[in-house]
């Protein structure tokens, strides 16, 4: 960790005291370190104490004697953030973009990953608005450091004390350790469903969430690389660096758009859920309910896979998807060929937790006949890190 740049954000809990420990281990494995402290903070830890093991002059206001504390070059100088203790308080600041302290400012401004470790009771840990708030920072790309179970300062014993200095370090030590290995790369992610139109109401869809793409889509970004997301309609939004979304509707133009970034890219992972098939004429008036039925005639749509195997160069790699019901091996070995791809990340609507919808995926990832590693049910995020450990292997 020796050229890291670290600011440590302190707020008001008893774990306060731990963060000693804490700085101690960050400034001994070469990091330079700034503490940030919010008032009620000061109560539990002096000033005094941290700047002693940091090396610097503890920030506690916005306006000092000293002058104005620049929260926004704070927040491009770090190459991390690190609150903690993160109280209840502070995660809903956080959460919902108030800025009352020189903590939750530089936080606001800042370009680097943040992470954040939560302390309070157990009954303050359990709450909903409290995990509410813990899912929402998770959404806008922090990292999670969690809580660990043990006696509480209230005599209670269960979840919500802070996790121990070591503990935190070794988490943000393999992070930042890993986060550089696609530095450099440019990776084009198609996401999300496509919609097509059938008049200006209605359209034929999928299920899709994108969650699974927007999973890849940090995870690359936050490991360094630049990051074309191409994202169809859905509600998912994204505030990690690295990260340009070109917003889409129609197979169509999604199709243009991965063509037009693709050419400049080293890697495209194609996890979108694109229509195979759209109606040949879109009425200009809202279709009327006139018959017991309606034939609609539909139309192939450009198949972007394929045309983006055929323009592949050398140096380029090529991951799909395919969601298969039957044959799932087979049809996956045959897309791969056929659309000259580098891997398929294969999905059966028969593994219970994967497909659609879920917050969670089973995959088996597919090299060639003999290259089939299957994975267990497990987190997006964490799948997406496995997609992104197999990218990394295969780029040249």
């Amino acid at each position: 960790m020796k050229p890291l740049k670290i600011i440590l954000g302190i707020t008001g809990s008893i774990a306060a005291y731990k963060i000693a420990t804490l700085t101690r281990l960050l400034i001994k494995s070469g990091a330079e370190v700034q503490c940030l402290m919010t008032e009620s903070a000061t109560q539990f830890i002096t000033p005094l104490t941290l700047s002693t093991l940091s090396k610097h002059p503890v920030l506690t206001e916005i306006m000092s004697e000293n002058g104005w504390n620049n929260h926004v070059e704070l927040g491009l100088w770090a190459d991390a953030m690190l609150i903690a203790p993160c109280t209840a308080t502070t995660m809903a600041k956080l959460a919902n973009g108030l800025c009352d302290n020189i903590v939750t400012a530089v936080y606001l401004s800042a370009r680097c990953p943040v992470f954040f470790a939560p302390a309070m009771d157990l009954d303050m840990w359990k709450h909903p608005a409290t995990q509410q708030n813990v899912l929402k920072l998770q959404s806008y790309g922090n990292h999670l450091i969690p809580v660990e179970r043990g006696e509480l300062a209230s005599g209670l014993v269960g979840e919500g004390r802070m996790a121990e200095p070591e503990t935190i370090f070794n988490h943000l030590q393999a992070f930042l350790k890993q986060k550089s290995d696609f530095i450099g790369r440019k990776i084009l992610i198609t996401a999300g469903p496509t919609y097509e139109a059938m008049d200006p109401v209605r359209f034929i869809g999928n299920r899709s969430s994108g969650k699974m793409g927007m999973a890849l889509a940090e995870t690359l970004a936050n490991r360094g690389a630049e990051v074309f997301l191409v994202l169809g309609p859905c509600a998912l939004k994204t505030q990690v660096i690295g990260i340009q979304t070109i917003r889409v509707e129609s197979a169509q133009q999604m199709y243009e758009a991965a063509l037009q970034f693709f050419p400049n890219c080293d890697a495209a992972i194609l996890a979108a859920a694109v229509a195979d098939y759209r109606p040949k004429t879109v009425a200009i008036e809202k279709i009327k309910k006139k018959s017991d039925t309606l034939t609609i005639e539909l139309e192939r749509t450009m198949d972007i896979a394929a045309a983006l195997g055929k323009q592949k160069t050398a140096q380029q790699r090529i991951i799909g998807f395919a969601l298969e019901t039957h044959d799932e091996l087979a049809n996956a070995l045959s897309k791969l060929k056929r659309k000259n791809m580098d891997a398929i990340v294969l999905n059966s609507l028969k593994d219970a937790g994967a497909g659609f919808q879920h917050d969670t995926n089973k995959i088996t990832i597919v090299l060639g006949e003999n290259q089939v590693q299957k994975f267990d049910l497990k987190d997006k995020k964490t799948v997406a890190a496995d997609i992104a450990d197999t990218l990394k292997m295969i780029l040249p």
